[in-house]
């Protein structure tokens, strides 16, 4: 039996997905006789109730300083739902706004705290958890005394499991919080770059990852593309290097793709990436390193050399017609 409290992410006014991933794991976590609260701050709490079935009890906040994400609003409200919760397991996904408030809540609640989480078992008075280092190459076991709180990779629990629809209890934090004081302000929301395609609607992609070398080697990824009928994309290290444009990143500060087709060359497949590229439904893989991370998602995986195999593969596809 464990009392678990859930973080709920809005994107766009709409629950994100990681979001119901987490109340799975909640819900794994309390086991029949325990319990599930969630805390959900923004406008409009009702239009979302229906589905936290997951949560037994749902503290809410909303007016105008929810309009906007504020880290300090969003941690007074953490604090408070913890407050009257007396969790003995928190969670929050390892996203923005997780790495915002994980860290300053278990500062502020002298917690325990495990970043980059992919699973969690109940042992006792204490959690396993499995988590990842070093961008996924290895794996640790920690044992964690209660209360805890976890950060949790996008992706590593399915949706379903939380997707309950459900009439769970609220919870309104309006009148414990003074939120008068308040020091944050939005000033301004910087969007990229439509850029030239979406490649959120991209059936077949070819994404490229730092093995690629350098921007010169592109030009034969994007003439694969091509020849497969898909487009191009890549991973933060070449957006950042400006190899291609931010549109035609995938992963967690770029686009969340999910083709039928998802041809990974030289990406290594760091959590951020994972998050952004996950479901997509087939993926073939190709990195040197045979403890790269991307091939636990992908379907089909080689070792070879990248450079030996790009040429090979765009003269065979010349040679079938393509």
């Amino acid at each position: 039996m464990t009392k678990v409290l859930v973080y709920i992410e809005l994107e766009a006014g709409v629950i994100a997905p990681v979001s119901y991933q987490l109340l799975g794991t909640a819900r794994r976590l309390a086991g029949e006789e325990g319990s599930v609260d969630a805390l959900l701050i923004g406008d409009g709490p009702q239009d979302h109730l229906s589905r936290l079935g997951a949560a037994d009890r749902v503290f809410c906040l909303s007016g105008d300083c929810t309009a906007d994400y504020l880290p300090e609003v969003h941690l007074k409200a953490f604090l408070e739902a913890r407050e009257q919760s007396r969790p003995e397991v928190i969670l929050t996904a390892y996203s923005s706004a997780g790495l915002d408030l994980a860290a300053a809540t278990a500062a502020t609640g002298d917690l325990s705290l495990v970043a980059y989480c992919q699973n969690a078992e109940r042992d006792g008075s204490d959690l396993v958890v499995t988590s990842q280092l070093y961008a996924g190459r290895l794996l640790a076991e920690s044992r964690v005394p209660l209360p805890a709180l976890l950060s949790v990779i996008p992706g590593a629990f399915e949706e379903a499991e939380g997707q309950i629809e459900g009439n769970p209890k609220t919870v309104d934090l309006t009148a414990a919080l003074d939120l008068s004081q308040t020091r944050m302000r939005l000033l301004e929301v910087l969007e990229p770059d439509g850029g030239d395609v979406d490649i959120t609607k991209a059936e077949s992609l070819v994404c490229v990852g730092r093995g690629i070398g350098g921007q010169d080697s592109i030009g034969e990824a994007e003439e694969l593309a091509a020849l497969l009928g898909a487009e191009i994309a890549g991973s933060r290290p070449v957006i950042d290097a400006g190899w291609l444009p931010k549109s035609r990143q995938v992963g967690k500060s770029g686009n969340r793709v999910t083709p039928k087709l998802y041809l990974s060359l030289g990406v290594s497949g760091a959590p951020e990436h994972l998050e952004g590229m996950s479901k997509a439904e087939f993926v073939v893989a190709v990195n040197k390193d045979p403890a790269a991370p991307i091939f636990e998602t992908a379907h089909l995986g080689s070792t070879c050399d990248l450079f030996d195999l790009l040429p090979s593969l765009v003269e065979g596809l010349k040679q079938r017609g393509c």
